[in-house]
């Protein structure tokens, strides 16, 4: 049978057939392995917050926590910042001598102090235009602040020609408009102003715009001074001295009247004629000593009204 080639071939056969099998049989094994511990590797869970360290968690909870508390303090602190601005701001106003009004953008009074209100005769400003407030009171302008200021171009305002070709005022409000347009950047004037309560006074008006930060205009600053009182002391100076001027061409009358008689006095040779030129002296001379006497009483008083007009 050994000796038989069939038998080898057979036997060949069965050999490589088994060594097949054996090995099919260990690749499949290894697969089996390999696909088991991929299976077991995709089985296992991710991370997630619910898995992750409790610590961890409320770690990252406690730093959150002290963020919103920092924001909470810096909110708090910029709110105070602010009412402290805002108090301060109010109390400087109120507290000012000089009236101040803030116009908006558009044309109506959004900010008022007291000092205004009394000086304007207003229990109350609020919403009001520049023309409700004047009411046509005429300016004498003054120039403007280092030149800034430019009169408003013709066909503005109604009478359709500016300023320095007529010569004549401005109504006040049309400064304030003239700045709130942009055509200006600061006026000055003065003003006579009667309240609705009928009072005379005389204003003395500065006119400033407030720029934004981005440089847009906000509105226009209007400060006010009540200068009426300062206004009589001028003109009753004036008016002194008018009087000062006619009080010495009646000195120089009645010198030139005394000389005159006392050199007709030293020529006269006449009793009679003698003591009716030393009456007509005396009378000359009583009446100058009366008119000096309350020229001379009324001058001290101007001149310490004056000084305390200057005081004010």
């Amino acid at each position: 049978m050994l000796a038989n080639p069939i038998v080898w071939r057979a036997a060949s056969v069965l050999f490589c057939a088994g060594f097949a099998f054996l090995m099919g049989v260990i690749f499949i094994r290894r697969m089996r392995k390999s696909i088991t511990e991929a299976s077991d590797f995709s089985a296992t869970p991710t991370p997630s917050l619910e898995t992750l360290p409790l610590h961890l968690y409320n770690t990252v909870i406690q730093q959150l926590k002290q963020q919103q508390q920092e924001l909470k303090v810096q909110s708090q602190a910029e709110q105070q910042r602010a009412r402290t601005s805002e108090n301060f701001s109010q109390a400087v106003l109120s507290n000012l001598s000089c009236g101040v009004l803030v116009f908006g953008t558009n044309g109506l009074v959004n900010t008022a102090n007291p000092a205004a209100k009394a000086i304007l005769g207003f229990a109350s400003t609020a919403g009001m235009s520049p023309e409700d407030i004047f009411r046509g009171a005429a300016a004498s302008n003054k120039g403007s602040a280092a030149g800034t200021a430019k009169a408003p171009a013709a066909g503005v305002f109604p009478d359709e020609t500016p300023y320095e070709a007529t010569g004549k005022p401005l109504p006040l409000s049309d400064e304030i408009r003239a700045v709130l347009g942009a055509r200006s950047q600061r006026r000055q004037a003065e003003a006579e102003y009667e309240t609705p309560a009928g009072e005379k006074r005389f204003l003395a008006v500065t006119v400033s715009p407030v720029p934004a930060a981005d440089g847009t205009l906000l509105g226009v600053a209007c400060l006010i001074n009540d200068l009426s009182e300062l206004e009589r002391i001028r003109r009753q100076q004036a008016l002194h001295g008018e009087i000062s001027a006619e009080m010495a061409l009646q000195l120089r009358t009645s010198l030139t009247t005394i000389s005159g008689y006392a050199q007709q006095l030293a020529n006269s040779r006449d009793p009679e004629l003698a003591l009716q030129l030393a009456g007509d002296i005396a009378q000359e001379a009583a009446q100058l000593d009366r008119r000096l006497g309350g020229f001379l009483t009324s001058k001290p008083a101007a001149q310490s009204a004056a000084a305390g007009g200057s005081r004010v």
